[in-house]
């Protein structure tokens, strides 16, 4: 088994998968420090009719209390799509090492919106792009 990019970002696709079944929009989010996941969720703001049980704002909460700390440094979120600018705004003062992204949001998504990360966050798109647009797309088709 290779621990790489496209691994983690299945892992998180099925976190995507699962929300899509509950009727949440398809966002699955995972956190992984050392080669260990230690965050691994997805969209609640239905369920818990909470407008930030985001899957980042989950994952965040996670993996802050796994690490024991509330910095996510040395520590790589895979998120199957662009965080919007409230979750960039966490992810900022997380001060996460890494972001891998599987598709842009070009409505909402945190560059459209004007938003930034801390500067040394490194960000990767298109993991997986195909596989987790389809199942936004096939989510808001079901909705309309």
């Amino acid at each position: 088994m290779i621990l790489n990019d496209e691994y983690y970002m299945r892992i998180a696709l099925n976190e995507a998968k699962e929300a899509f079944f509950k009727g949440e929009i398809p966002i699955g989010a995972v956190i992984v420090a050392n080669n260990q996941i230690i965050a691994k969720t997805h969209n609640l703001t239905e369920n818990l009719n909470d407008v930030t049980a985001h899957a980042e704002m989950q994952a965040i909460t996670a993996a802050a209390n796994a690490i024991g700390g509330k910095y996510l440094k040395n520590c790589t979120l895979y998120l199957t799509v662009e965080p919007c600018q409230m979750c960039a705004g966490a992810l900022y003062w997380s001060q996460i090492s890494k972001i891998v992204v599987g598709t842009k949001d070009n409505k909402r998504g945190f560059e459209t919106m004007g938003g930034q990360l801390h500067p040394k966050t490194e960000i990767i798109y298109g993991v997986l792009e195909q596989e987790c647009k389809s199942l936004m797309l096939d989510f808001f088709q079901n909705k309309r």
